[in-house]
Formats: structure tokens, sequence, C-alpha cells
């Protein structure tokens, strides 16, 4: 389980950091996505499910990558 959610977060971490954007409209896109694939994995891992742990994670990436300046 922990091997599972510790390579979902290193999976993430790369994704995310080569999702960049230069609009904040492209990073607060890119960080949704980004934020939607690693949800649905770590929410599958944890068992909170897939489709949740996608909404979750792009509500915050799509968040964060919105108030981020490049």
């Amino acid at each position: 389980m922990l091997r599972k959610v510790t390579t979902a977060l290193l999976l993430t971490s790369a994704l995310a950091l080569a999702g960049c954007g230069y609009s904040t409209g492209t990073r607060a896109l890119t960080g949704g996505a980004i934020g939607a694939g690693g949800g649905a994995i770590l929410g599958s891992a944890t068992g909170l499910g897939a489709g949740t742990g996608a909404l979750i994670g792009a509500g915050v990436g799509a968040g964060t990558g919105a108030v981020t300046a490049h």
C-alpha cells in the first residue's frame, strides 16, 4: 500500500514539474489535468475511488495553477 502511494506521488510530482504554462489560464488547465491524473491514481490506491480522487485533484491542481506566478 505504501509503495503504491509513494510511486503515485513520485509520478505526480514529475508530471507537475513538466507541465508548466505561460499564462494563468494555461497553468490552471495543465494543473487541473495533472491534478486529475494524480488524484485518480491516489484515489484508487487509497480506496477513495478514482473518480473522487480525480475530482479533488483537478480542483486542487487548477486552483494551484491559477494562483501561481511564472
